[in-house]
């Protein structure tokens, strides 16, 4: 996961500052030499780094940090506020036109960004705040490009425009532009051709298109995995056509982190978006100040709302039935399974925990910690029970469980075991939500499947 690494090294960092009742000089500047390494090794550009220490180390020794209550814990703040201005202190949106005008939005950048998902997420994204946008199949040269916009439209319900590969990308774009005016779209979304390096005959072409009809934005997708790289990406573009603003690609995976802290301090221009994994779903606004936090391990509880709000769909009334069952003890074997496709649709647990502060749990302690295989067999134990047998776990006698543990192809006891903990997790809410109520040292038992580490 990105920033893991750098997160664990700031950590490192600062738990030595945390412990010391005063703050020297010398500790500070001990503590911004292991944060400049931290950073040089997450690919963050070294003029960027340097000016960070400088304006960190300017406001961390002064006389009202110094003589704090807590001043490790202030130098960490400063910490914080400084990341958050490096990546542009404040929500970047698109900027639609005004009324029904239709806002057009050209996505640029390097074969295998990943543009043209890109394209369709964002297009998901704008469908659940109203906004009715048209993908525009532009790229005519990528073997299937056309294809996959087409398939992700559809699984998004989004409409699609193209003329096939035989045609100039400009007369697409003004074509798509005319069909969206009389079909009421109010975003029109145009997926450009990438190159596998920058080219005169690529930015020609997005000239071309521009010239074709009025473009409102211009985004910019970069693979959050090529590092500095996709800094010089940026401020190449921005010098050839023009660039509003920058999407990453792929910050789920395995990179250093480096362009998220880089790209708006170099080439002044914001991140609108990060992509965050394959589903069509998985991609989230950027908001500095959130990504700040999570980046120095402080979570992100916000956008863990957030992501619940938009993901999961459950009435009011349902919500208040569910919890009230929860304070009487009453949770059933439905609300299990409920729980569970919920889960799986904000992300699965290892996402909803990597938002959580304070857990001082890394990612693959996480993946330790969740036994996926074993979460299968559970939901498996449950789909073998009958309707009246989920809603009413004490008709489970010998004979079901063992009717229950062949449907589900499991061994009897991993039945038994996995009711047993259902039990006492269950007799733990009930206990838990009463007045005066305190929850014992050891948690919640957790469910199969999941280390009794983690409280559930």
């Amino acid at each position: 996961m990105a920033f893991e690494s750098l997160t664990e090294k700031l950590q490192n960092a600062f738990k030595k500052l945390r412990s010391k009742g005063l703050l020297t000089e010398e500790d500070v500047k001990i503590a911004l030499k292991e944060v400049k390494m931290a950073l040089l090794e997450a690919d963050v550009n070294f003029k960027v780094v340097k000016d960070f220490i400088k304006t960190v180390e300017e406001k961390a020794i002064g006389q009202n940090v110094m003589s704090g209550l807590n001043p490790g814990q202030m130098v960490v703040k400063i910490v914080n506020d400084e990341l958050t201005a490096l990546m542009g202190s404040e929500l970047t949106e698109i900027k639609f036109e005004p009324g029904k005008a239709i806002t057009v939005v050209m996505m640029v950048g390097l074969q295998g960004a990943g543009k043209t998902t890109a394209s369709a997420k964002i297009a998901g994204k704008l469908k659940t705040k109203g906004k009715k946008s048209l993908l525009v199949a532009c790229d005519v040269y990528r073997p299937a490009a056309i294809e996959q916009l087409k398939i992700n439209g559809s699984k998004l319900d989004i409409d699609v425009f193209e003329m096939g590969s035989d045609t100039k990308p400009a007369v697409i774009a003004k074509a798509a532009y005319e069909y969206a005016e009389k079909n009421g779209h109010n975003v029109v979304i145009i997926d450009t051709a990438g190159r596998l390096q920058i080219d005169e005959a690529m930015m020609d072409e997005l000239v071309e298109i521009k010239d074709a009809v009025t473009v409102h934005q211009t985004l910019l997708v970069v693979d959050a995995m090529t590092g500095q790289e996709a800094v010089n990406v940026a401020k190449t573009f921005d010098e050839k056509i023009g660039i509003d603003g920058v999407v990453l690609s792929k910050l789920d995976g395995d990179s250093r982190g480096g362009a998220a802290l880089s790209v708006k301090a170099v080439c002044g221009k914001p991140i609108l978006y990060s992509s965050v994994g394959e589903k069509l779903t998985d991609i989230e606004q950027f908001y500095p100040d959130r990504m700040a936090s999570r980046i120095l391990g402080m979570g992100d509880v916000l956008s863990l709302i957030e992501k619940a709000q938009e993901t999961i769909d459950i009435d009011e009334d349902k919500s208040k039935e569910m919890t009230s069952r929860m304070k009487k003890g009453k949770f059933d074997f439905e609300d299990y399974l409920e729980s569970m496709k919920q889960m799986r649709k904000m992300g699965g647990i290892t996402s909803i925990l990597g938002m959580l502060p304070g857990l001082g749990i890394k990612a693959d302690e996480i993946e330790g910690m969740i036994d996926e295989k074993q979460l299968k067999h559970c939901e498996a134990i449950v789909l073998s029970m009958t309707p009246a047998e989920r809603r009413e776990p004490k008709l489970l006698n010998p004979k079901r469980k063992f009717r229950i543990a062949k449907g589900a192809g499991v061994d009897i006891s991993e039945v038994n075991r996995f009711i047993k903990q259902f039990e006492q997790s269950r007799n733990m809410m009930k206990q838990f939500t009463k007045p005066g109520k305190r929850r014992n040292r050891g948690g919640f038992p957790g469910p199969m499947g999941m280390n009794r580490r983690f409280p559930f």
